[in-house]
């Protein structure tokens, strides 16, 4: 099948769109190159018409244009984009380790060999932590003094425990019932009065710690002015606080079960009525660091309703009271 030739309109079309460069560049190559140049201006525009019959058009121009001699190879590096590479150089000579032992960092290694290791003199700190394993021999240690003086007047065993145990002296309605118990209460009981409506675990625990002939402090707590007032005995030690099932006790505990009892309780009776108050502005007076109530559970645990207290510290808090020891100081038989 013989190929389509194209209309004369179609060729008309062609050159007419064609563009001044295009014509120019085929007027050059009909002109025969013995021929000479007509005239000056006609040779200028022939040296700027590019020879390679390279088509312009847009974008980024070729690195190496065909007319133009390509460029020598050499041996340097190429430079690029990125990361430069690193100058590879002769190797440097390694250094000679040390004929000693390596420093580092953690835990010191142990020496060993014949030679005695010399210990060093450390000043002895007070402090908290962790004791030394190695500790320094005591010709060595320097003797530092107690900060906090030792409590003078230590009252010898006398086979008792002593405690302060809390209560309300002034009227509060708690469930429709008054909890009011003041050492005035307890004076006027014909019977062991049961130190019931306990119901925090720890002051539980110290309950149960307590043995029939303890003495204990009655603290007036929750009033104007609290403080120590009086001194009562435990005639009867721990059994299960009954006020615990009863719904309508002020202190009812619906988890505690007969099978199971969470509470307990002392009974108690009256001995003395302290002839001065100490109050609680007092206790902490006295309770600042170096003091002889420094470590006083009532002023550390302030939330406790029954805490202990060391025979010493007993002893200061009926000075303070402007007493004297009585029975709580014979020995229990």
């Amino acid at each position: 099948m013989p190929p389509k030739r194209k209309s004369e309109r179609a060729v008309s079309a062609n050159e007419s769109v064609s563009t001044p460069s295009k014509r120019l560049r085929n007027n050059v190559d009909a002109t025969p190159t013995s021929a000479a140049p007509a005239s000056a201006e006609s040779a200028s525009v022939v040296d700027v018409t590019p020879q390679t019959g390279e088509k312009r058009g847009r974008g980024r121009p070729r690195k190496n244009p065909e007319s133009s001699a390509p460029k020598p190879i050499s041996d340097a590096p190429k430079r690029g984009r990125g990361r430069p590479r690193k100058i590879v150089s002769e190797p440097e000579p390694e250094a000679v380790a040390p004929t000693g032992p390596k420093r580092g960092r953690g835990r010191p290694r142990k020496d060993s060999g014949d030679a005695t290791p010399i210990t060093p003199k450390i000043k002895k700190k007070d402090g908290r932590g962790r004791p030394r394993k190695n500790p320094v021999p005591n010709e060595e240690a320097e003797i530092t003094e107690s900060k906090v003086a030792p409590a003078a007047n230590v009252i010898p065993e006398t086979g008792r425990s002593f405690w302060l145990m809390k209560a309300e002296p002034e009227s509060r309605l708690e469930k429709g019932k008054d909890v009011k118990f003041s050492i005035d209460d307890l004076a006027a009981a014909e019977a062991p009065e049961p130190w019931d409506g306990v119901r925090n675990h720890v002051a539980k625990s110290l309950m149960r710690n307590m043995k029939k002939g303890d003495f204990a402090f009655f603290y007036h707590s929750n009033c104007k002015v609290p403080g120590v007032v009086g001194v009562m005995e435990i005639v009867q030690e721990y059994s299960t606080d009954e006020s615990a099932f009863d719904p309508k006790h002020p202190y009812y505990d619906p988890k505690s079960k007969r099978e199971d009892p969470k509470w307990v309780v002392v009974h108690v009776e009256y001995r003395r009525k302290l002839g001065k108050q100490v109050t609680l502005q007092d206790l902490k007076s006295h309770g600042q660091t170096g003091m002889p109530l420094e470590n006083l559970q009532m002023i550390k645990q302030s939330r406790l309703s029954v805490s202990s207290v060391t025979p010493a510290q007993w002893k200061y808090i009926l000075e303070l009271a402007g007493e004297e020891p009585q029975e709580e100081f014979i020995r229990k038989e």
